[in-house]
């Protein structure tokens, strides 16, 4: 059996990206590994019965400190494949994700460790495929083709 199926099936990452805005400010991040990305990521085995919006505060939470924001609705669906570091090596990961629009409504952003940097990035000027690869590029281009 492959590491990345189940009897001929995929097995994927179920994420969940937020689109957080500031008036016309996109943020997106930074990780440590010098990829930009968007707040979220993915949700844990135990979370599955979980309300998806209760998922979501984990990780902005975790991200991002105390902010308060008001979650919207699903505008993008992204695919995205990366490869990330297992004990013995490197396994390529495929992730589905749903990106929720949301506005920041209050509260200063304090980056975990897991992020070295943030920007704020006009929606009607950005240039996403200066930051941004695969799926994820995908994705903001797509968002921002709605936001404008």
């Amino acid at each position: 059996m492959k590491s990345d199926s189940l009897n001929g099936k995929g097995l994927y990452f179920v994420a969940f990206k937020v689109f957080l805005r500031k008036a016309d400010k996109l943020l997106i991040l930074k990780d440590s590994f010098g990829c930009w990305d968007l707040p979220g990521g993915r949700m844990l085995p135990e979370e599955f019965g979980r309300p998806i919006e209760k998922i979501i505060a984990r990780k902005i939470k975790e991200e991002l400190g105390g902010v308060k924001y008001k979650l919207g609705q699903p505008v993008v669906f992204m695919r995205h494949e990366r490869q990330e570091s297992v004990s013995g090596g490197k396994l390529k990961v495929q992730i589905f994700a749903i990106g929720y629009e949301a506005k920041l409504t209050g509260g200063e952003i304090k980056l975990s460790k897991r992020h070295t940097e943030m920007s704020w990035e006009d929606v009607r000027t950005f240039r996403p495929e200066e930051k941004f690869k695969g799926g994820w590029l995908r994705g903001v281009k797509e968002y921002l083709r709605l936001a404008k």
